[in-house]
């Protein structure tokens, strides 16, 4: 993973904003969305640069949250009425898909083309 620029913070930031209540995305719907190139970048991103932002719903692809933030944002998810089975999101259930997709940062090495959707 190459350098973070400020444009593809703002752009993770952009497309977390817009995950509404009672919806959540993976980090790697986000890395898709935006065209990165790893889920790591997202997460590294919401790691530093978050607590203004619905972080809640943003899960691991497992469908599972953060075992450090497990019980937080279960609670906050529970909030809007997203119920977790067995310790996972529904994700078939509540998986938010942006559209039209926040602007796409410019492309450097961390970027790749995202994925046609069907």
């Amino acid at each position: 993973m190459g350098a973070i620029t400020d444009e593809v913070v703002e752009a993770v930031r952009a497309c977390v904003a817009s995950i509404p209540p009672g919806r959540v995305m993976t980090y790697g719907d986000i890395a898709d969305a935006l065209g990165l190139s790893s889920p790591r970048i997202p997460a590294a991103i919401m790691r530093e640069d978050s607590a203004d932002l619905p972080w809640h719903r943003v899960i691991l692809a497992s469908g599972r949250p953060a075992p450090h933030l497990r019980t937080r944002q279960l609670a906050a998810l529970r909030a809007e009425g997203v119920l977790a089975v067995d310790g996972r999101i529904p994700l078939r259930e509540v998986r938010w898909h942006p559209s039209p997709l926040p602007e796409h940062p410019p492309h450097n090495g961390d970027v790749r083309t995202p994925p046609q959707r069907r």
